[in-house]
């Protein structure tokens, strides 16, 4: 018969030697009387003898009657080295060699009483006497341990022999079952059994000219085919060498149970791994980040915040990590971990029940922005402290010969963790000046500072391209979990793991999901359960990683400059505990970010000629809204005429002080299909060369998959708006935004300039007045065209009195109150 073996060999049962022994703890202290004592050779002939002798002494002292101890070592004999030796079944030997002791004691006790018991010859068969005790109980205990080896060996080999009995059976089951629904010949050659309980491992051979994806790709039929419980999914990967296939079995949902995060607060480092959550087989998740971005997928509820603080744990028990903490919802993620200073400081009370957090305590996370504006400056110093490494530790590097920064406590790794990506992001956010180069930071961060030991982290709720910006986001994090709770429509896995098949209705529970990591110190995805966390854990890990936690280096704090330092300065961080000096930032103060002063700024780009003659609408005056002055309105118009014209008109006519209608190649966005929107944002991005259909298809597939979009639909409605003039074809299959360029443009926005002047001062009015405004809103009560209603809008967000982002329904929110 084929042996079935083991995967690994750490199920086995214990040896004899690995056999617990049973505690002496709670062992009788009763006199030898008792005949449950136990008692060694040395120690069992001198209880006998002394006790004997004592006996022998109170006896003749008290007039005992002389057969009274003969009748207690039969009695001893009887109880204790018969009776007591079959109840713990002990060897013959033993137990003559128990009876004999006893029966020998008690004799000599009666022939002592009888002649004396303080003779010399007494005492010297008393002596013989406990020799030879000591003897026999020696070779019988040397006897007992050798049969009871032999006992608990042949117990393990029934119990070793019932396991490979258990695993043929589930063995031939799976054969037959791989047969019946892959229609393959499979040897399973190893069944191993996980230590939780939860399931089981096997590893096959394949049938020559067949390969492992072939068994992969019915994953869901052979799960259902074994009628697994719900929850319980088959996961199949490669073996150790092609031609083997591994499938890992779940048999009890663990995905359904709450794993707590492990109380092992324990130092780690960023080179030896990090764990993220648990496997089926109760296996920790340990992920590589030292050169790698990691990307979190999740919908709402699926537990994403929850795996965040179970990351930045795992990132404040490296001794060589600081984490950068980016949330744009008030800084949610990072209140938590920075709490325990906040109270050491006097800022904050402890929570009822909890005692203060001692003097000394450091935050948990060593920044936390929570706008638009510090999370900028943030991204600055990144991509500032990057530049300097490259330089100041070029020596260290050499010595070390390496291009990667050598990443110790003395110089530790920087992780920028963001959370909800999505809102950093998004497209809907490019035309925020402010956001528009944090999004260029993040992007330049995950492309340029590998080397130079600076990461990323995001989350967003899916990884469509409207949600993360581009594909580069993807590229760039060869790191990808994707929590698959609350997936309805699409499937988050699809989006970052090409060559995986899992069933996400069987992954439904909150923090569960699939995990991988691409390359050399990468591992297949894989299901997982985040472990859960508390707002009591994260205060146990930032008091526990206090004196763990690494510092900043001098070469990068010399970088990062004031702005670093000043992090959490009331003027800077007052919001985390109300400090009434503070103002929140917006992203309108992007003007008043400083730009770093040790290293040239990164992300600074010249500025575009005023005549825009470089391509591109210059949105610059976005960072100059500034508040109606109280003057006259003719005046005021005049003014926000020629602010617009100086910043992005096209036209090169000296004083000219309309309105230059450039802004009707930014149209606003038709919603009523997200596939026509997305061709028309595409076909817009392109600028004036116009966007070839040979490249838009292709974007479309990877947006909304193969059967989510049709080219015919697409090309009708393109069709559509060309006739309408917001588009126009430029040559065939190629289309540019806004009418098709003529002569006459110059001459024809001249005069839409002068509609707009005319109605601007009532524009205002009105638009404060109702507190709404829109296209069709201005349309329908100025009585004014379509272009024009644009143009007011423009002038509107230029004077800051309506936001420039509409929102869902297309309505810009009103910035001014009628008393203003």
């Amino acid at each position: 018969m084929t042996e079935i073996l083991r995967l690994n060999l750490t199920n086995s049962p214990d040896t004899p030697k690995d056999a617990p022994r049973k505690s002496k703890k709670n062992q009788s202290r009763l006199p030898p009387l008792d005949w449950a004592a136990s008692h060694g050779p040395v120690s069992g002939a001198v209880s006998a003898t002394t006790g004997a002798a004592a006996v022998a002494l109170l006896g003749a002292a008290t007039g005992m009657p002389e057969s009274l101890p003969l009748l207690v070592g039969a009695a001893g004999a009887i109880g204790h080295g018969i009776g007591h030796s079959v109840f713990r079944r002990l060897t013959a030997r033993t137990g003559v060699t128990r009876a004999a002791s006893w029966l020998l004691a008690g004799g000599w006790t009666t022939w002592a009483m009888t002649t004396g018991p303080l003779t010399w010859v007494a005492a010297g068969t008393l002596t013989g006497l406990g020799v030879g005790i000591g003897a026999m109980a020696s070779n019988a205990a040397m006897h007992e341990e050798i049969a009871e080896d032999e006992r608990l060996s042949a117990e393990a080999r029934e119990l070793a022999r019932e396991m490979d009995a258990q695993r043929r059976v589930i063995a031939d089951e799976w054969n037959d079952r791989i047969q019946r629904v892959a229609r393959l010949d499979v040897r399973i050659f190893a069944v191993e059994q996980w230590k939780n309980g939860a399931g089981y491992s096997l590893a096959a051979e394949l049938p020559g000219g067949t390969v492992w994806t072939q068994i992969r790709d019915k994953h869901r039929a052979l799960a259902a085919d074994a009628r697994l419980p719900r929850g319980c999914t088959v996961h199949v990967e490669e073996g150790d060498i092609q031609g083997r296939v591994v499938l890992d079995v779940t048999t009890v949902n663990i995905m359904s149970k709450i794993i707590d995060y492990p109380e092992d607060y324990s130092a780690l480092s960023i080179l030896t791994g990090i764990p993220w959550g648990s496997q089926p087989n109760s296996e920790a998740v340990t992920v590589f980040l030292r050169e790698a971005c990691a990307l979190i997928l999740g919908p709402p509820g699926s537990g994403k915040s929850t795996f965040l603080d179970g990351i930045i744990t795992g990132f404040a028990r490296c001794v060589d990590v600081l984490t950068f903490v980016i949330d744009l919802k008030a800084g949610a993620i990072g209140r938590p971990w920075v709490r325990p200073w906040m109270e050491a400081m006097g800022y904050m009370k402890p929570t009822p029940g909890m005692a203060p957090a001692p003097e000394g305590t450091r935050p948990g996370v060593d920044w936390i922005a929570s706008t638009p504006a510090e999370a900028l400056l943030m991204m600055r110093v990144v991509l500032a402290i990057n530049a300097v490494r490259q330089h100041g530790y070029q020596d260290l590097m050499d010595a070390k010969n390496t291009t990667l920064l050598p990443v110790s406590r003395a110089i530790p790794q920087i992780e920028v963790v963001i959370d909800e990506g999505a809102e950093l992001l998004s497209a809907r956010t490019y035309n925020d000046p402010v956001m528009k180069e944090l999004q260029e930071a993040v992007k330049k961060t995950m492309r340029t500072t590998r080397a130079m030991g600076e990461r990323l982290v995001l989350t967003a709720i899916d990884g469509n391209v409207s949600a993360i910006g581009n594909t580069e986001v993807r590229k760039f994090s060869p790191v990808g979990a994707a929590l698959t709770s609350g997936e309805s429509v699409t499937s988050n896995i699809s989006k970052l793991f090409s060559s995986i098949k899992v069933d996400t209705s069987q992954l439904n529970e909150k923090g569960a999901g699939v995990i991988g990591q691409a390359g050399a110190d990468g591992f297949d995805p894989t299901p997982f359960k985040t472990w859960r966390t508390s707002p009591n854990m994260v205060r146990d890990v930032v008091l526990a990683t206090n004196d763990i936690r690494p510092t900043l280096d001098q070469v990068s704090a010399d970088a990062a400059g004031d702005i670093y330092a000043q992090r959490w300065s009331p003027e800077r961080a007052g919001w985390l505990w109300g400090a009434p000096e503070y103002t929140i930032p917006t992203p309108g103060d992007a003007a008043d970010i400083p730009a770093q002063t040790s290293t040239p700024n990164p992300t600074a780009r010249p500025a575009r000629p005023a005549s825009n003659e470089g391509g591109g609408l210059n949105l610059s005056y976005k960072r100059r809204q500034q508040p109606l002055p109280a003057e006259d309105p003719d005046v005021l118009a005049d003014r926000l005429m020629k602010q617009i014209d100086d910043e992005y008109g096209t036209t090169e006519e000296p004083g000219a002080q309309g309105l230059n209608l450039s802004y009707k190649r930014t149209a606003p966005e038709d919603r009523t299909d997200p596939r026509l929107a997305f061709a028309r944002n595409l076909i817009r991005a392109a600028g004036t060369d116009g966007l070839d259909t040979r490249d838009l298809w292709p974007a479309l597939n990877q947006q909304f998959g193969p059967n989510g979009w049709d080219r015919t639909v697409v090309t009708n409605w393109l069709s559509k708006d060309v006739t309408a003039g917001t588009l126009h074809r430029k040559t065939k299959g190629v289309y540019g935004y806004g009418p098709q360029p003529t002569e006459t443009t110059t001459e024809t926005d001249d005069n839409l300039t002068d509609q707009v002047n005319a109605v601007i001062e009532e524009a205002i009015e009105l638009v404060v007045a109702k507190q709404h405004a829109s296209a069709t809103f201005l349309q329908r009560n100025l009585r004014i065209g379509w272009d024009v209603a644009n143009g007011l809008l423009l002038v509107l967000v230029a004077a800051g009195v309506i936001s420039p982002t509409p929102d869902a329904n297309g309505n810009h929110p009103v910035l001014r109150q009628p008393e203003d």
